[in-house]
């Protein structure tokens, strides 16, 4: 079966969130179950990309709002991603550092829209040409939203009308959301069908997905029950499309998360000898951080926005600190810049027990995991989350808000079997009482110590995932 992901992001290439992630590890694992899976992403310019070797397999053009359009496909040389991996160069349009933000302004590019329509056109205006049409088109997010309603209702695309297409929604905060008159950007189509492309009196490329894609998945099992409630505006869509949707939890790639062979970590451990390697490393942590080993240490990783719950750290931060607990919170990300200047005034504040890396260090990230023993996710929206699954692996306990893929994938230490904290409101008096009991299980050695081996051999790998996307592709493709 010849799988083609499109999508705006895949680690290594490109990454703003753990969209990246999924495309860089779920294809492997498709591939090694004897399938043929592909990624296309525009080519942005940054380092990663522009440091790499391609061939150009494909060169077109095709007009948008009387603009004529020119591209070309390029494949990447050396397999190195475990699958082929196709940018789409569109000059004028992706060849800029950003992906979503402009790193200069801080803002979104202006012309978004016509970035990512031109993208799904020249996609498919290459899939058209191809002699072996693929036997799925997986699209994720509202960035290639409009993909199953270009195929189901173009002129232009009519022949591939019967091609499956599924939709996965990584994140519903976002929509694609523009003036309906932005219709006319597409290829022709009958107007009496621009519905499809209506939400709420307005062109919709997330909704206009789910209303035409043959599938629609989520990340975990929870969200897809939580977007019906909560899609910032989708809800009664979700709801109407309930019948052809599903939910897959996310996998990791145990390949490059593996505290035993990872080169981005200082001391490497396996879980046999987890509790000399979690030591080591959070020496070496606190060494690096001037804070104290013999405290517990707490730890959030990722972008500080609100669906995050990254406003309410410095509060819940503070809170702790100036009780009786003696904590270490440790935070890497970047986001909101009033955020950055709270955290950057609480370094001095709070000298020895907080440190704050603004910034996006992949390298650190694995540091971190691998140093600490809580990791903090105090998530509004969590659609799957990979934070915990990433931490248990290299044994640091979770410590996260009951929602979304959170709720899926950790359980409750009250719980028989259960490995990790979990608490349920988004509110300061819950989150505090989280890491109270953070805190009361590290005091505990031996309770501590039977959760480390726990969530050490939980298995969060693709392999099961992989499997559960193949039996999907199998019923729409039956042959």
């Amino acid at each position: 079966m010849r799988i083609i992901h499109l999508s705006a992001e895949c680690y290594p290439a490109a990454k703003a969130g753990g969209l990246a992630d999924v495309l860089g590890s779920l294809p492997k694992y498709l591939n090694q179950l004897d399938h043929k899976c592909e990624v296309v992403i525009p080519k942005y310019g940054n380092n990663w990309i522009d440091a790499q070797e391609y061939e150009t397999v494909y060169e077109g053009s095709f007009s948008m709002a009387n603009e004529q359009v020119s591209f070309s496909v390029q494949k990447l040389k050396e397999d190195a991603l475990g699958f082929p991996f196709f940018v789409i160069d569109i000059p004028g349009r992706f060849d800029r550092p950003g992906i979503y933000i402009d790193p200069w302004s801080g803002r979104g590019y202006w012309d978004e829209l016509e970035r990512f329509v031109s993208f799904q056109i020249a996609a498919l205006e290459w899939i058209k040409d191809e002699e072996e049409k693929p036997d799925i088109i997986h699209c994720h997010d509202h960035h290639t939203g409009l993909v199953p309603f270009m195929l189901s209702q173009c002129n232009r695309y009519r022949d591939m009308s019967q091609i499956p297409t599924v939709l996965t929604v990584h994140n519903a905060e976002y929509h694609g959301e523009y003036d309906l008159d932005n219709y006319k950007l597409l290829p022709a189509f009958n107007i009496d069908n621009v519905g499809l492309l209506d939400w709420d009196g307005r062109m919709n490329s997330l909704a206009a997905g789910l209303k035409t894609a043959w599938k629609i998945t989520t990340v975990s099992k929870n969200y897809m029950s939580e977007l019906t409630e909560n899609s910032n505006g989708l809800e009664e869509l979700f709801r109407q499309e309930r019948s052809k949707s599903t939910g897959i939890v996310n996998g990791i790639d145990t390949e490059v998360w593996d505290p035993a062979s990872d080169e981005l970590i200082e001391y490497n451990f396996g879980f046999k000898d987890r509790k000399k390697g979690k030591r080591q490393n959070k020496q070496y942590v606190c060494k690096q951080f001037g804070l104290n080993p013999a405290l517990p240490t707490i730890s959030f990783i990722g972008r500080l926005v609100r669906e995050k719950g990254a406003d309410l750290l410095p509060d819940l931060f503070k809170r702790i600190m100036y009780s009786d607990q003696e904590v270490n919170f440790i935070l890497l990300g970047t986001g909101d810049p009033q955020l950055h200047q709270v955290f950057s005034a609480m370094e001095g504040d709070h000298v020895g027990y907080f440190d704050a890396t603004l910034e996006y260090n992949e390298k650190l990230a694995h540091q971190i995991y691998a140093g600490s023993d809580f990791i903090l996710m105090p998530s509004r929206v969590e659609p799957c989350g990979l934070n915990q699954m990433f931490a248990m692996r290299y044994g640091t306990v979770p410590i996260v808000r009951s929602v979304g893929g959170l709720k899926d994938t950790v359980k409750d230490i009250s719980e028989k079997g259960g490995y990790g904290i979990t608490f349920s409101d988004f509110s300061l008096e819950e989150a505090s009482g989280a890491i109270k009991r953070a805190v009361e299980l590290y005091k505990d050695p031996q309770k501590y110590s039977e959760v480390l081996s726990t969530i050490m051999k939980l298995d969060f790998s693709w392999k099961r995932s992989a499997r559960e996307y193949i039996d999907m592709y199998k019923e729409l493709t039956p042959k």
